[in-house]
C-alpha cells in the first residue's frame, strides 16, 4: 500500500485516542485524535513507538455556556486555574494488516490552584503533582474496503481494551490536603474503552477524510468515586502536500456524563464540547515523523461551575521499525 496517500503522518499512537476528562478543578487531555491507523498511517505489520506532549491551561471559568469571573457563583471552593502536561509512550504492534494492539502510558504533570471558602475566609489551596497516570490497552481489527474507483479504498475497524487503575488517586499536597478526585491523576476505576472507524481517500490526489466513534465506560467504583460515561465522535481532513508535508484538519466532539459517588462532585462534573484542531506533520525520513495540533473551543457546555482552556497544544514524534 502506498505509504504517501496512506500513511506521511506518523505511526500508530493510541487505538483509542485519550477521551477528555472534565471536572470543576479542570484536570483535562486533549481531545484531539492521533490514532494514526485510524487515519491510514503506516498499518503495515510491524513494532511503531510514539511519544506526545500536551499543553493545557485551564484558566477560564465557565458554567454552563458562559464564561464566568472566579468566585462569580458562589461556591465552597473557588476554582481558579489547572495547568496540564500531560505525557504520553505508545508501543503499537501490528500483527498482520487486520490485528494489532497498543499500550499507551501516560505521565500527568499538573498544577492546580483554588480559594477555599470556610466561615468567611478564603484560603488559597495549590497542589504540584508528577505523577504516571491510567495505562490503556487496546487491540483492533480493521478490513480493506474495495470501490470501484481505486483512488477512493478505504477502510473499517474496530477498537477495544481497557484503561487501568495504574494512577495514583490519593495524591496530596504540601499540607496534606488530598486533591479533588476529578483532579487525580488516576481514577482507580477500570474502564471498557471501545470504538470503531471508517477511512477513505477523495478523489483528489492526497486527500483523505476519516470518522471515529468512541466511548469510555468505567466498570466499577473505586473509594466511593465512580467517573462519568465519556463518549466521543472525531472527523477529519488531511491533505498530503508533498511526500514529507501533511496538513489535516479535525472537528471533535465529547460527552461526559456526572460523576457519581461519595468523593465525586456530581454537581461539578460532566458537560460537552465541540472543538476544532489544525494540524501539520513532517517526515524527516521514511521511518521518523513528526506531528503537532492546536485545539480551539467551538463550543462548551459544562454542568455547575468548571475550568476550561481557550486554546491547548498537542505535539509528538513516532517512530516505525
Amino acid at each position: 500500500m502506498s505509504r504517501r496517500p496512506v500513511a506521511a503522518l506518523v505511526a500508530a499512537a493510541a487505538a483509542l485516542a485519550p477521551l477528555s476528562s472534565n471536572a470543576s478543578c479542570g484536570s483535562a487531555f486533549c481531545m484531539v485524535n492521533t490514532n494514526w491507523s485510524v487515519q491510514g498511517v503506516w498499518i503495515e505489520p510491524g513494532p511503531r513507538v510514539d511519544f506526545r506532549f500536551e499543553y493545557i491551561d485551564q484558566d477560564q471559568p465557565m458554567s454552563g455556556s458562559r464564561r464566568v469571573g472566579v468566585g462569580e457563583i458562589p461556591a465552597h471552593h473557588d476554582e481558579v486555574e489547572t495547568i496540564n502536561r500531560n505525557y504520553f509512550l505508545t508501543i503499537d504492534y501490528g500483527f498482520s494488516n487486520e490485528w494489532g494492539v497498543s499500550v499507551v502510558i501516560p505521565y500527568v504533570d499538573r498544577y492546580h490552584e483554588h480559594i477555599h471558602n470556610h466561615q468567611g475566609e478564603q484560603e488559597l489551596e495549590t497542589w504540584d503533582f508528577h505523577d504516571p497516570g491510567d495505562m490503556r490497552v487496546t487491540g483492533r481489527w480493521q478490513t480493506a474496503i474495495a470501490s470501484a474507483d481505486p483512488k477512493r479504498a478505504g477502510f473499517a475497524g474496530f477498537t477495544f481494551g481497557l484503561k487501568l487503575p495504574t494512577g495514583k488517586f490519593d495524591v496530596t499536597n504540601a499540607d496534606g490536603e488530598p486533591a479533588e478526585r476529578s483532579l487525580q491523576p488516576g481514577t482507580g476505576t477500570t474502564d471498557a474503552l471501545l470504538g470503531a472507524y471508517f477511512r477513505q481517500a477523495l478523489p483528489f490526489d492526497g486527500s483523505s477524510w476519516f470518522v471515529q466513534v468512541g466511548a469510555q465506560l468505567p466498570l466499577n467504583t473505586r473509594d466511593e468515586y465512580k467517573p462519568g460515561n465519556q463518549f466521543g465522535v472525531d472527523t477529519g481532513y488531511r491533505y498530503d502536500q508533498t511526500d514529507r508535508l501533511a496538513w489535516m484538519l479535525q472537528l471533535n466532539y465529547r460527552y461526559k456524563s456526572r460523576d457519581s459517588g461519595a468523593q465525586a462532585e456530581p454537581e461539578d462534573s460532566g458537560g460537552q464540547a465541540v472543538t476544532a484542531s489544525p494540524g501539520v506533520s513532517y517526515a524527516f525520513t521514511p521511518a521518523v515523523q513528526g506531528y503537532a495540533f492546536v485545539q480551539l473551543p467551538i463550543w462548551q457546555y459544562v454542568n455547575g461551575v468548571q475550568l476550561t482552556a481557550t486554546w491547548s497544544v498537542a505535539a509528538g514524534i513516532s517512530a516505525q521499525f
